[in-house]
């Protein structure tokens, strides 16, 4: 049975059929093979108590503040402004990068929408300074991934979900490592462009008084992340209702700067609505899925099958991170997670895995999903930016940054603390 389930999901995605139908087609062909009773008559059950989880709410309502920042102009702005402060290291506007996406995902939720913000404002740079087009383009992708490990994460929001977990110590749980993560991607760049200095670009002179100017674009997502983290953590909102807040101080900061018209709100709720059913879809689809897996014991026959190997907890951990990284070269980062977590969890529990620590973990090797090929949805989209050339050039100068995510997995292991600190203080 698991050797079938494996064999029709990698011929169902070989196929090029979009995630989330391949999962759905997968649950209904399995149905009939292993099953005695037609499960797929639970199919508008399942779906009605999928949907019916107050925590999904927050999905779209992230999108959207992510959505309307995007189109009232505040990424041109806030890129600006972190190009004035960074460009002086080596490696120049490429720090920029990292920084305006670490500031973006800390309103957005989606590294998606993180890497497309960031990358739409950024690439045009390329030719005019000089830059490495693959490091620089790599920079984008890498840096895109922070959307799901700073706060507010959708990914953690549905990590929560599937493992009755708490989001707010995930969101907390998250802000370390992904501030390190961070400080690891410039490393790689500064150390890059130290040793090829002509990978660098021209710099960019600024002085002090336009830097100190230009922070006032840094205020409205800084803002935002207050608005929203900080009710979280004042006992003001739940984290669907913080999603709600932001969304209203995005709306009033695009109002205030002019920027808050019907054709833009429009806009943002269609790119809204898209996204938000593209991953209900996957999430409607996966739940289907691992019913159906559960109900014929091919979930039960994976667990034992993982459990009676008789191996160590650290050596499953390192099962579990290899397994990660060679799914996520291809399987869609939503579906991997909702697919597999379900299994994974409870084992790495019953090893006496801290349910947050394993949490962030899992986000981190969910995010080197993103950006290796050939299923790595940022790569696609920094591609999708340009106007021309491979996506060869993507891959390669995204290669650097797989391996600061692999330093961050070691630290992680090393040292729990750096996950768990901020919850243990905060609880």
């Amino acid at each position: 049975m698991i050797a079938t389930t494996i064999v029709l999901l990698l011929v169902l995605i070989g196929l090029s059929i979009p995630v989330g139908a391949a999962l759905g087609v997968l649950g209904l062909i399995l149905d009939p093979l292993y099953s005695m009773l037609p499960l797929s008559r639970a199919m508008g059950e399942l779906a009605w108590s999928t949907n019916n989880e107050f925590l999904l709410v927050a999905i779209p309502l992230f999108i959207l503040l992510g959505e309307v920042l995007l189109r009232a102009g505040f990424a041109e702005r806030m890129y600006s402004a972190m190009s004035l402060w960074l460009s002086w290291l080596p490696g120049g506007l490429m720090h920029a990068n990292i920084g305006a996406s670490a500031l973006f995902a800390a309103t957005s939720g989606s590294s998606v929408a993180t890497a497309a913000t960031v990358g739409t404002v950024s690439i045009p740079q390329i030719k005019r300074y000089g830059y490495n087009e693959p490091l620089f383009l790599g920079s984008l992708a890498a840096g895109g991934t922070l959307g799901i490990l700073i706060p507010p994460s959708i990914n953690l929001v549905i990590y929560g979900v599937l493992t009755n977990s708490s989001v707010p110590k995930l969101y907390l749980a998250g802000i370390i490592p992904g501030l390190l993560l961070a400080g690891l991607f410039m490393f790689t760049i500064i150390v890059a462009c130290i040793a090829k200095p002509q990978w660098g670009g021209q710099k960019i002179q600024a002085s002090w008084g336009e830097r100190l100017r230009s922070l006032v674009h840094l205020a409205p997502p800084l803002g935002i992340f207050l608005l929203v983290v900080g009710s979280i953590y004042a006992g003001l909102a739940t984290p669907t209702e913080a999603a709600a807040l932001g969304v209203l101080g995005a709306l009033i900061l695009a109002a205030w700067f002019g920027r808050l018209t019907l054709t833009m709100l429009r806009a943002a709720v269609e790119g809204t609505m898209k996204a938000t059913a593209m991953i209900m879809l996957i999430i409607l689809a996966a739940s289907f899925l691992n019913f159906v897996m559960s109900a014929t014991g091919i979930t039960d026959a994976i667990t034992n099958s993982i459990s009676g190997l008789g191996i160590s907890a650290t050596a499953m951990l390192f099962v579990i991170v290899i397994f990660y990284l060679i799914l996520g070269c291809f399987m869609e980062t939503l579906s991997m997670m909702i697919t597999t977590i379900p299994i994974v969890a409870p084992i790495m529990f019953q090893l006496g895995y801290d349910p947050i620590w394993l949490g962030i973990l899992i986000i981190i090797l969910v995010e080197a999903a993103l950006i290796t090929p050939p299923v790595g949805l940022n790569l696609f989209v920094v591609q999708s930016l340009r106007k021309s050339g491979s996506m060869g050039a993507v891959i390669v100068g995204s290669l650097p940054f797989v391996f600061a995510m692999a330093v961050l997995l070691v630290l992680i292991s090393v040292f729990p603390g750096l996950a768990l600190y901020l919850p243990r203080v905060f609880s």
